[in-house]
């Protein structure tokens, strides 16, 4: 039996879902076909792929050393098929993914006024949109990554930083003490409840870490971030926010002392020409976004004054 792009592409959908069963739901076959298949391309390699266990599947030795090879071969021909089709009809859609973040809404709007047609993924887990782009799913994904916290590059992504160091503000109930203060120090918050999303990739890992160099120990609620926005308008939960959050009459967007929590913003495609076009309008959305927040202008006109007395030649 001659290996083919469907034989790879069944093999990386069964590691990608650590499962026969959802691997064939995936990819819209019955299981006890996918399972014949495995077999066979077993037979052909010499030996097997996957551990079976009442757990899910986990690639071997053999099986990891498979789909290092395969994944690449997917992703190419994926993405082969997605630009032909594109040249053939015309098509300027754009295949966008990303984490959440207020200037998506004016990125979106300077790409379409470009002619080009995005469509939107949102996933609240960046290492899964990058493993989209990777494999031929997405064109170009805006991501955060959390400090201390890397995310997996997939291999052969190209990668542009739009803002090196992020800091992460805190959301308040708009009546409560600390909000009084336009800094506030995590201390001040150890007896509040936090509502923290433990599916965002990193997040509670570095929130873990603020609570321990403050040398608190706070109640923690896990859930969304949309659900932690309306808790804390009603007193419920304090919680980490983007510093282009806005204040609203019900909530108060602070600044961290120090700026214990930081991202890193990338914007992620296979290719150079594909980041030259998404970038600039990216970068000009996200200006437009940071300026609307009084709290975040602050802080960055400060980190712009620091850095430039840093720079400045010492008085004789």
């Amino acid at each position: 039996m001659d290996l083919e792009v469907r034989h790879l592409r069944a093999l990386c959908a069964i590691a990608d879902t650590g499962s026969l069963h959802r691997a064939a739901r995936q990819l819209g076959v019955a299981q006890p076909s996918l399972s014949t298949q495995l077999r066979r391309i077993e037979q052909e390699l010499g030996g097997a792929l996957f551990v079976r266990a009442r757990t899910g599947c986990r690639p071997t030795p053999l099986g990891r050393l498979v789909l290092s090879r395969a994944r690449p071969l997917v992703a190419e021909m994926r993405s082969l098929v997605s630009e032909a089709r594109a040249a053939a009809t015309g098509d300027t859609e754009l295949r966008v993914g990303s984490t959440a973040s207020k200037a998506l809404a004016g990125w979106l709007r300077r790409l379409r006024a470009r002619g080009q047609d995005p469509t939107l993924h949102m996933n609240v887990s960046p290492n899964a949109l990058l493993r989209m782009v990777a494999d031929g799913q997405l064109d170009v994904a805006f991501v955060h990554e959390v400090e201390g916290c890397p995310l997996r590059i997939p291999e052969g992504l190209r990668l542009r930083v739009l803002i090196d160091r992020e800091p992460q503000f805190v959301s308040l109930p708009a009546d409560h003490p600390a909000a009084a203060h336009p800094v506030v120090h995590v201390r001040e918050l150890a007896d509040d409840r936090w509502m923290i999303d433990p599916t965002v990739d990193g997040e509670w890992d570095a929130v873990q870490r603020m609570f321990r160099a403050a040398g608190i120990s706070p109640h923690v609620l896990h859930g969304d971030y949309h659900t932690a926005a309306a808790l804390v308008a009603t007193g419920e939960v304090v919680t980490v926010c983007q510093p282009t959050a806005l204040s609203r009459p019900d909530t108060a967007v602070r600044r961290l002392h120090g700026d214990p929590l930081g991202v890193r913003l990338l914007l992620a495609a296979r290719t150079e020409t594909d980041l030259d076009g998404a970038l600039p309008t990216l970068e000009e959305a996200y200006r437009e976004t940071a300026h609307q927040s009084a709290a975040y202008r602050e802080w960055l006109e400060h980190e712009t004054a620091t850095a430039t007395a840093a720079r400045a030649p010492a008085l004789p």
